[in-house]
């Protein structure tokens, strides 16, 4: 079973030329075209940190959510939220705390598809870079602590400029992850901040910056895609 993941930062959406269009990121995901989608900052940090993203316009996607969100107005938890493509089955969705100095969270769905489990998990880390390794340590413990190996992707912007370095090198060898390239700030890129991790369970087959006209001014961050392929045990 081969599933198309991604991962996108879309600053609220808010573009580069300052202007913000819910519907030119729609227009992004459209042309990214994956099953899987983790959002950062989709919400508002203020507030009743409503969602940047009307419910109703994604209602008119190929789209749905993955119902984490603890307040009325949001679609994610910290500006965190996970989309799949219709049809698939959702088994539940959770609100994951993550140990900080500033509010950080991650949302987790839970999706059988084609007959197998899996889980999904969307974060956005520590910027100061002082707590990403104790949130990436949380992440994993969570994982850890499913009664059974579940295949797992974590997606989302790391905040980690080196591609295996600093808080990343708390994947062990055997995660995958993926880094397809320079991703912000997204008219020039120079830092490779977003990245998808795949549990052993999973082959990436392709990755890439998914770099067009519309991606390059719809949000700071250019999304990253990567194909990867649930091996069979």
């Amino acid at each position: 079973m081969k599933l198309t993941f991604a991962s996108y930062n879309i600053h609220k959406a808010v573009g580069l030329d300052r202007k913000r269009d819910p519907e030119r990121i729609l227009s992004v995901i459209h042309e990214i075209d994956a099953d899987v989608i983790a959002l950062q900052e989709v919400d508002r940090r203020i507030g009743d940190r409503a969602t940047t993203i009307p419910r109703a316009e994604l209602d008119d996607t190929h789209w749905r959510l993955v119902e984490v969100a603890k307040r009325p107005r949001s679609i994610g938890w910290h500006g965190n939220a996970i989309l799949v493509r219709r049809g698939m089955d959702v088994r539940g969705g959770e609100a994951l705390d993550l140990p900080t100095l500033e509010p950080r969270g991650a949302a987790c769905g839970d999706l059988m598809v084609e007959g197998h489990m899996m889980r999904v998990i969307g974060t956005h880390l520590d910027l100061s870079g002082l707590r990403r390794r104790d949130q990436i340590r949380s992440l994993l413990d969570f994982v850890a602590s499913a009664t059974q190996p579940v295949p797992t992707v974590i997606m989302g912007d790391f905040n980690q400029w080196g591609r295996a370095t600093g808080a990343m090198r708390e994947f062990a060898s055997d995660w995958t992850v993926v880094t397809p390239g320079k991703s912000y700030p997204s008219r020039q890129p120079v830092a490779t901040l977003d990245r998808i991790v795949a549990s052993p369970h999973w082959a990436c087959h392709s990755a890439h910056v998914h770099h067009t006209a519309l991606s390059a001014v719809a949000s700071d961050h250019l999304p990253v895609v990567a194909t990867l392929e649930l091996m069979e045990k």
